[in-house]
């Protein structure tokens, strides 16, 4: 039997808010007498093709939404995505092309896959592309249910209002965009990180001008980046994605600064952090746990003894790729350290002027730019921490 008044206080236990105050229990209580579901709803917006960790934490609270009976409806901002949600911007984003868009759409249900239930009675995929492409009567309608005054409240824009940055009228209807999601779905509660609460708090707004009941909003913590500093971000170069293979996610996560550790054992993992344990023990197991809740013990074990292997032992790691040098003679390496690692040739020339490319665990310089294929021929070359591949001459 449901029971509204532990399981508002279960779902709500670590989330920042949950409003209004008393709200979810009386949506959880309303939805067991009428025999019904609640509809939860997240957006996400494809702005880039990787779901990150740091999206893992509000999927975690959709998943604890399910397996208390209730179904998630997540929405995929088609059509969101081309304005940008400004949250947080200190500038417009830059815009990104349908084909972009559609394509980083596509990963997305794969991803989420790995933590929410797909069970049509639990899960419900929708793209706001299907309402969103509405007539100018309806877009009208739902632009009187905001005022300019009321935008401008939000910190982002009146921050950029102040210092006379542009706001484009595009990006004040976004937050009225999402609002009208809820909308078209129906959503019973809305979950967002903290940085959404002003476009979650107007979705109530916009669906009590539509003469629906309003949405009763739950907000997590945004989970600090590699850095430890800024909020978990593609954009920033801090984020590890949910399908980066378990040596990359391994590695990285060793990178987090020792004062960022808590939050994640936090929100990722919900633990504490462990007592007694010095901070590199409590930063592998951190590592170790993250790669076995996506790819299993057997990937975890591997991915700890690879990093040990190449970063404590520096032994070459065991199974790395071959490339070809060509045929040309001397070899112009940015060319080679592209077609290796999918870099472009600017990227590998700095990290040659760096010191962050090695031949046999040599460091080479920013003179190294074209080399005899003879002192290449069978050497293993190293770009930044991570990555090897073994240099074979073309056969014949």
């Amino acid at each position: 039997m449901p029971e509204p008044a532990s399981d508002a206080q279960f779902l709500a236990r670590n989330a920042v808010s949950c409003l209004p105050a008393g709200g979810l229990e009386a949506k959880l209580a309303a939805a067991a007498k009428e025999g019904r579901q609640l509809r939860v709803k997240l957006g996400l917006d494809p702005t880039a093709p990787d779901i990150h960790l740091g999206h893992t934490v509000v999927l975690q609270k959709l998943r604890e939404f399910q397996d208390l009976g209730h179904r998630v409806v997540l929405i995929v901002g088609d059509y969101t995505a081309r304005v940008g949600d400004p949250s947080g911007r200190s500038s417009t984003r830059p815009q990104l092309s349908s084909e972009e868009i559609d394509a980083n759409a596509r990963t997305y249900q794969e991803q989420a896959s790995r933590i929410l239930i797909e069970d049509p009675e639990h899960f419900e995929l929708r793209f706001n592309g299907e309402w969103l492409d509405m007539k100018m009567e309806e877009m009208f309608r739902l632009a009187r249910t905001a005022t300019v005054a009321q935008m401008l409240e939000r910190d982002d824009f009146a921050n950029r209002y102040a210092a006379q940055e542009p706001i484009s009228v595009l990006e004040l209807l976004y937050p009225l965009m999402q609002g009208y999601d809820s909308v078209a779905v129906r959503a019973d509660v809305e979950l967002g990180g903290t940085d959404q609460t002003f476009n979650l708090l107007l979705g109530r707004d916009v669906q009590r001008s539509y003469g629906l009941p309003e949405q009763v909003v739950l907000t997590v913590p945004l989970l600090p980046g590699t850095d430890g500093v800024e909020k978990m971000s593609k954009s920033l170069g801090n984020h590890i994605g949910v399908t980066d293979t378990p040596d990359e996610m391994y590695g990285r996560t060793l990178s987090l600064p020792d004062g960022a550790m808590g939050g994640w054992y936090d929100l990722l993992l919900g633990t504490p952090e462990p007592d007694g344990v010095s901070p590199r023990d409590a930063k592998r197991a951190l590592a170790r746990a993250l790669v076995e809740r996506f790819y299993g013990a057997e990937a975890a074990a591997a991915a700890e003894e690879h990093f040990d292997r190449v970063h404590v032992r520096h032994e070459v790691p065991d199974d790395i790729p071959d490339v070809s040098l060509g045929a040309d003679d001397p070899v112009h390496l940015p060319a080679i350290l592209a077609e290796a690692f999918g870099v472009s040739r600017s990227d590998a020339r700095r990290g040659l002027a760096q010191g962050g490319v090695k031949l046999d665990g040599e460091a080479l310089g920013a003179g190294d730019v074209d080399v005899p294929a003879a002192r290449l021929e069978g050497r293993v070359l190293q770009f930044g921490k991570r990555r090897f591949a073994r240099l074979r001459r073309p056969e014949g």
